[in-house]
């Protein structure tokens, strides 16, 4: 089943993106066959800078990340939200990637479900 989870809020200060990865965690531990795409946009993007540190014992999204795409999942961050935040490819984790609203679309159309966080 191809999964599509959304991303809106920042990688701190709420737990929403926190709860999407868990969610995208737990489908690709329910279901190894599971087809996987996070898509990151407005402060999501930010889940995906590299070089986060947190405090011992607290969450890490970067990590969190880093265990979809192990498990073969796919990471897309939306282009122009990086550029209203000042990021670029270079200040992003390695594996994931600079997307578009009309791959956004695609991956839509091309999924089972899709759930919003």
């Amino acid at each position: 089943m191809k999964h599509l989870i959304l991303l809106n809020d920042p990688p701190y200060g709420t737990e929403r993106s926190f709860n999407g990865l868990r969610m995208a965690h737990a489908l690709a531990k329910n279901d190894p066959d599971a087809d996987i795409t996070v898509f990151l946009m407005a402060d999501a993007v930010l889940c995906a800078k590299a070089g986060q540190k947190t405090p011992e014992g607290f969450y890490n999204l970067e990590r969190m990340i880093r265990r979809v795409l192990t498990a073969k999942g796919r990471v897309l961050m939306c282009g122009t939200c990086m550029d209203a935040r000042g990021l670029t490819e270079g200040d992003m984790m390695e594996g994931v990637a600079r997307s578009t609203m009309d791959e956004l679309a695609q991956a839509t159309l091309a999924a089972d479900k899709v759930l919003v966080f």
